[in-house]
Parts: structure tokens; C-alpha cells; sequence
């Protein structure tokens, strides 16, 4: 499993997201929106919001990536445990 988030260093929910994902022992790749346009662009595409965080779940069997806008601990829970 991949994990990408989409970050922006002001925001509160970010820091949830990355100390939940850390508390889970899981790797991450970590897109700071304030560095680099391809990765808004891209988090654009890919969940239609402007807010953040957002982050994709990609499973190494499936082409389907689960997309969650937020910090939803149920909604993270779910897709972790894939």
C-alpha cells in the first residue's frame, strides 16, 4: 500500500494526519502544496477539493485509490486497514 498526503504547514488537521499516520507506524509520502503546484494540481484532480489534508490510499493489488478529504479517523481507520 501507498500512502500520499497532501499538506500545508498551517494547517491543524495536517499535523493530526501525519502524527496519526506516524502513530500507526506507517510510511507516507508528504506533499507540501505550499512547494509545489504539480502536487495542488494534482491533489485537485484527484479529489476535486481545494481543502487539506487530503490523502490517497493505493493498494499495490488494485488500480482503485480511496480518497479522503479531512481528517476522518473512521474514514482512516477503514481505508488503513485496506
Amino acid at each position: 500500500m501507498e500512502i500520499n498526503i497532501y499538506t500545508i504547514p498551517t494547517c491543524p488537521w495536517c499535523t493530526k494526519l501525519k502524527e496519526w499516520l506516524k502513530k500507526k507506524k506507517a510510511s507516507f509520502i508528504e506533499h507540501d502544496l505550499t512547494e509545489s503546484d504539480h502536487a495542488r494540481d494534482e491533489m485537485i484532480g484527484k479529489s476535486d477539493q481545494l481543502a487539506t489534508p487530503v490523502t490517497i490510499f493505493k493498494y499495490d493489488d488494485e488500480k482503485e485509490e480511496i480518497v479522503i478529504v479531512g481528517f476522518d479517523e473512521k474514514e482512516l481507520e477503514a481505508a488503513f486497514k485496506g
